[in-house]
């Protein structure tokens, strides 16, 4: 997609972070944007903010983990704007610890967030986009889908999953010879409040009060936070993504250290030897 001007982009996780970002980016290219998210509040301020900026915007309340939510924000989509031109499925969650210890609240929540939001973005936009035959999906995956770390199995499964079940998606349309584009995006640690998911977990899925508390879940959750902090702007990352899908790009990736883990994965893979732990740190050369 080359033009972007006067068509209609959806986010969802649109209230702050790469969401926010993405649906700012999107809107300063002309497009109409529709920013989805599970904070009312939070949500409406960013909604009133890029319309304050000029854009022309629609704020729908959505839990991705449910189905039905997305479904009714493609028809208030369509209601107001009468087609979709970009899916952006990025709402995301994280949480750390021991694999064998993570409760199966950790799993329901992070795989319901992380990967049913896009399975459910997929299956009621994909469709529109096949009609219209014309569109773009991205899907936020992670540098944690092209590598894998310790004290992150259960963040870190999903979003496998998700540059996976992207990878399916981008053989699909192409194999019909769909104009519907796919990119995984895959960004390294960015300055959002991934670190302060637990806000949005709902009370069904809270930790059990005995779940044990693993030194590892600690370390983690404060490296993240420390990783957020010094993390890339959410904006480098929304630029990266308007450069793929003008350029029909499929892979959104991180370079750096970041890379270089992924290839050390990759080159694990090829040999067939034992995972390596190559932690992506910068050394400065």
């Amino acid at each position: 997609m080359k033009d972007f001007n006067g068509k209609v982009a959806v986010v969802t996780g649109a209230a702050s972070g790469i969401g926010l970002a993405l649906a700012r980016a999107l809107a300063g290219q002309g497009m109409k944007v529709v920013l989805a998210d599970v904070e009312d509040e939070a949500l409406r301020g960013a909604a009133e903010t890029l319309a304050g900026e000029g854009a022309e915007t629609l704020a729908v309340r959505t839990d991705v983990t449910v189905a039905d939510d997305v479904s009714a924000l493609a028809e208030r989509t369509l209601d107001r704007f009468g087609a979709v031109h970009v899916i952006c499925n990025n709402a995301g969650v994280f949480t750390g610890g021991l694999t064998w210890e993570a409760p199966l609240e950790d799993w329901e929540w992070v795989m319901g967030v992380n990967l049913l939001g896009v399975v459910h973005g997929i299956r009621t936009f994909v469709p529109i986009l096949l009609e219209q035959d014309e569109g773009h999906v991205v899907n936020t995956a992670s540098m944690a889908g092209v590598t894998s770390m310790p004290f992150t199995g259960v963040y870190c499964t999903s979003k496998h999953a998700v540059l996976a079940l992207s990878e399916s998606l981008y053989h699909e349309l192409a194999l019909r010879g769909a104009k519907v584009g796919v990119s995984a995006l895959c960004p390294e640690e960015v300055a959002t409040r991934i670190d302060r998911s637990e806000r949005n977990r709902p009370d069904h899925l809270k930790r059990p009060a005995d779940a044990p508390e693993s030194a590892e879940g600690v370390v983690m959750q404060e490296a993240i936070t420390q990783a957020v902090n010094r993390g890339t702007p959410p904006e480098t990352i929304a630029a990266r993504v308007l450069d793929a899908i003008r350029d029909e790009r499929f892979y959104v990736l991180s370079d750096g250290a970041w890379r270089r883990a992924c290839e050390t994965r990759l080159e694990d893979i090829r040999l067939g030897r034992n995972p390596t732990f190559s932690p992506p740190v910068e050394t400065g050369s």
